[in-house]
């Protein structure tokens, strides 16, 4: 996966603040779907992945370290 090789050339502190834009990004969403104003729900559920995408290969380098 194209994302995953992305993923992984980053430094874990560049993975971590990822992690924190991605997490506003997904409250902000939340917020404008309850509200009625999400143009694009699926965004969702891509965010909610990327994070978990994140978290994987932080865990990855935690367990090799």
């Amino acid at each position: 996966m194209e994302k995953m090789k992305e993923i992984r050339q980053l430094s874990n502190e560049d993975l971590l603040k990822q992690i924190d834009t991605l997490k506003e990004e997904l409250f902000d969403l939340r917020f404008k779907q309850a509200t009625g104003f999400l143009e694009n729900p699926a965004r969702i559920r891509e965010i909610r992945k990327t994070i978990a995408r994140i978290k994987t290969v932080l865990t990855e380098r935690q367990k090799n370290a």
